[in-house]
């Protein structure tokens, strides 16, 4: 099984840019698909955005489409989240998340009960 490390949170304005990054350790990370959620303040957590073992099929919620891109590097057994147009609702804690199970669909990808590991978690602050 991976642990994973999430790196890249901080304070920023609305309009700007940030971006994630999870560092995985194992030799297994390659077979996991991965996954950003996030979670607000009073919030349950939700789905941000998810990305197949290789690379090949992407995932996003309709909150995050279009503004987010995930992208992974296999050799490097990192997975990244570049986040756009940041907005404040886009203040959450970012959790960095993986799975053994193929992902198939966005509906699949979007639940929590998928993925076994998870990282603890790193600050985004979006001030308007």
């Amino acid at each position: 099984q991976v642990q994973l490390v999430e790196s890249g949170g901080g304070l920023v304005q609305a309009g700007d840019s940030l971006r994630l990054s999870c560092a995985a350790s194992g030799r297994t990370f390659s077979v996991y698909a991965m996954a950003w959620f996030r979670q607000a303040p009073g919030k349950e957590r939700e789905f941000a955005a998810a990305i197949s073992w290789a690379g090949g099929s992407t995932y996003y919620a309709d909150s995050v489409k279009g503004r987010f891109a995930i992208s992974r590097d296999n050799a490097k057994n990192t997975v990244s989240l570049l986040m756009n147009s940041l907005k404040p609702e886009d203040t959450a804690v970012y959790f960095c998340a993986g799975s053994q199970s193929n992902l198939g669909t966005t509906q699949a990808a979007m639940s929590r009960r998928l993925y076994d590991t998870w990282g603890q978690g790193t600050q985004v602050t979006v001030s308007s």
